[in-house]
């Protein structure tokens, strides 16, 4: 059966879109025919796929006749006026954007986390946001292991978190500081190049930003904990590619650090780098185009009686959006779950 799949690409030409395509093939994906979906102004273009380039078609309503399977990422708004259509013409949904994410139709899955939830899909399945996978990779064998009362994390997000345009403005702006030029801030409300933005997306009533919110109602979802207590600050560093962040985590017993570090190095999808005497831990330099998430500099939290303090990185291109994404429809290919079952799930 996998093998006869068509499987679609929406937003083929945006580097979150090309990453799906090259980890499609890079992870021999069974499937029949792949596509690439864009906009207008894109069609006609070329798009690699391995060692070959596929057409980019302009994406339509009825771009989805005979897909099975499509991996979205091209915003929100696209999302939200496509996803229901290809749903509708019988294809399943593996969206990107931060849209569905909090629908109660739709799972939030990340497979090493939460597999089962793909079992109540209904044609369209939320891919997280890039911080909240890697940080719920780490959390939930902690969880397992000792439950968690509360996380605090600061994040460190690079740029390319903002797209493609996020890379440019921090290369051009690097340029004209080293050539004596005012830089100009169009993509980040302030220069990024050597200095840190603690502001993602947009502020929200409670003087969080938008970011920081995604991260905490993601995390209780995802881990179907609604107990556990997140709370986030979400910082821009000039990073190019690969996210970090810093956590404390209490866990409801004791769970020492040695402990943990045991409980993640069996961890599915995480590896473990952590020996500080040696000056090991990971970095974002690291994490680039590698699948894993990795984890360091594991200890007890001293001020409080069972705390944990940790430092995660991943690839938030790859691990962060395209893999996690390949990842669900391999589980859906694994599950023979590429079918929906309520073609008027999202109907309007």
């Amino acid at each position: 059966m996998a093998k006869d799949l068509t499987v679609a690409v929406v937003g083929a030409t945006g580097a979150v879109g090309r990453e799906m395509l090259k980890t499609l093939s890079d992870r021999n994906f069974p499937a029949a025919k792949i596509k690439a979906f864009a906009s207008a102004r894109s069609a006609g273009s070329r798009v690699p796929y391995g060692d070959k380039e596929i057409a980019v078609e302009e994406l339509k309503e009825d771009s989805f006749k005979g897909v099975d399977l499509a991996l979205f990422s091209a915003g929100g708004a696209t999302s939200l006026k496509f996803a229901p259509l290809a749903v509708a013409a019988g294809c399943v949904v593996i969206d990107n954007s931060a849209a569905w994410r909090m629908d109660p139709r739709c799972p939030l899955v990340v497979p090493e986390v939460n597999p089962d939830a793909l079992d109540e899909q209904r044609g369209i399945i939320a891919n997280p946001n890039c911080s909240t996978i890697q940080m719920v990779a780490v959390l939930k064998p902690i969880l397992d292991a000792a439950g968690i009362n509360r996380v605090v994390v600061s994040t460190y997000q690079a740029v390319s978190g903002a797209g493609q345009k996020g890379v440019e403005e921090l290369e051009r702006q690097t340029r004209d500081l080293f050539n004596m030029r005012e830089p100009e801030s169009k993509t980040f409300p302030v220069r990024i190049a050597f200095n840190v933005i603690p502001h993602i997306d947009v502020f929200l009533e409670n003087d969080y930003t938008k970011e920081e919110m995604k991260m905490v109602n993601e995390t209780v979802k995802i881990l179907d904990a609604p107990e556990v207590r997140v709370t986030a600050t979400c910082v821009r560093v000039p990073v190019f590619y690969g996210h970090a962040e810093s956590v404390n985590i209490e866990t409801q017993s004791k769970l020492d650090a040695r402990e943990a570090r045991a409980i993640l190095a069996q961890a599915p999808g995480v590896r473990v780098s952590d020996n500080p005497g040696e000056k090991i831990y990971p970095t974002p330099i690291d994490a680039a185009g590698d699948d894993f998430t990795f984890v360091g500099r594991i200890r007890n939290d001293e001020t409080i009686e069972n705390g944990l303090n940790l430092w995660i990185v991943a690839d938030n291109l790859r691990k962060g959006a395209a893999l996690n994404a390949v990842q669900i429809a391999e589980e859906l290919v694994k599950r023979n779950l590429v079918s929906v079952k309520d073609r008027d799930a999202f109907a309007s």
